[in-house]
């Protein structure tokens, strides 16, 4: 069952007239599909206005949706010959980031991400997509054994931030972060990062320090959740909307900015009802981004990773 969201009651109560219909169709002999052709197409005029104007936070709730896809269904669609690899070699594994080696198109490539989780069963299990130091510690490990044997790096950024639990602090998180951004920036093959759903603060720039950084059209990349920056400034965790227009986390907003290079266009109404149409446009995406970068020199790949950052926030 579908999943709406607080401003998609209009198109909720289509769907379900339409679900109605269909349902009458094939337990009748009515012929009823002009009515279903004609509701339909009202839907879809819906879907375009209300998705063609989405606020910042209306943004925020579509990029955090149950239904929209993550990075082990991108992985598992995307990539042939996969094989997970688990632990940090130091402390223990961490299922809120997941990683390993597999095909991309052909390519052999080193995968990772944050995965959230598509139950509430799988969420605990996965701590909401929050990685502890020992889930980036990983990271670091799977990008510097892509380095070594010379294979591109791809990542999937979905997390509302790294994990702000007393155990995770005394663990070193924000030096895991640290370190795992300095590792992305010294790596001498290609890293392609795609924003799939939240880019929550430092958590996710750990995976995101790449060459190519991309997010899709609804998705969104911030440096603190609107909530977290609303209880700072306001101390009301009801001014979120008003945070997350300040805060400009939309892809729109980004790539103006010069912070990400590529929107990748999401299927009408948003990724959760498309996933296989989103998966496969991302697909394309990373695909385009490596046949551009694997020819590079590790150092062209180094200053050219450098430069993007330093540049970020200089007056054009």
């Amino acid at each position: 069952m579908r999943t709406f969201l607080d401003f998609e009651k209009p198109i909720a109560e289509l769907e379900g007239k339409i679900a109605e219909l269909r349902h009458l169709s094939s337990t009748s002999e009515l012929n009823i599909a002009d009515e279903i052709g004609r509701l339909q197409g009202k839907l879809d005029a819906q879907l375009k206005q209300i998705y063609g104007k989405l606020t910042p936070w209306q943004k925020a709730q579509v990029a955090r949706h149950i239904d929209r896809p993550h990075t082990l269904d991108y992985i598992g669609r995307l990539v042939e010959d996969f094989t997970p690899l688990a632990g940090d070699r130091a402390f223990a594994d961490d299922p809120a980031m997941v990683g390993g080696i597999g095909r991309l198109d052909g390519r052999a490539c080193v995968l990772l991400g944050q995965e959230k989780g598509t139950d509430t069963e799988a969420r605990l299990k996965h701590n909401f997509g929050m990685p502890r130091p020992e889930g980036y510690r990983k990271a670091q490990r799977l990008m510097r054994l892509a380095d070594r044997f010379r294979l591109p790096v791809v990542t999937f950024v979905d997390t509302p931030g790294a994990y702000p639990g007393v155990d995770a602090e005394a663990r070193g998180q924000a030096e895991a972060i640290a370190r795992s951004i300095e590792t992305c920036l010294a790596l001498g093959v290609p890293l392609v990062s795609v924003v799939i759903g939240e880019g929550g603060s430092g958590g996710a720039l750990a995976l995101a320090a790449g060459n190519r950084v991309m997010m899709l059209e609804h998705a969104i990349y911030s440096v603190i959740s609107p909530e977290g920056c609303a209880s700072i400034l306001w101390r009301d965790g009801e001014q979120a909307q008003t945070a997350a227009q300040a805060l400009r986390l939309t892809a729109k907003d980004l790539l103006d900015l010069g912070v990400v290079d590529q929107v990748i266009a999401e299927p009408l109404g948003g990724a959760h009802r498309s996933p296989q149409a989103t998966i496969e446009a991302v697909g394309k995406a990373i695909t385009a981004a490596l046949a551009e970068l694997v020819g590079l020199s590790e150092d062209t790949l180094r200053i050219q990773r450098r430069e993007k950052f330093l540049a970020m926030g200089r007056p054009s």
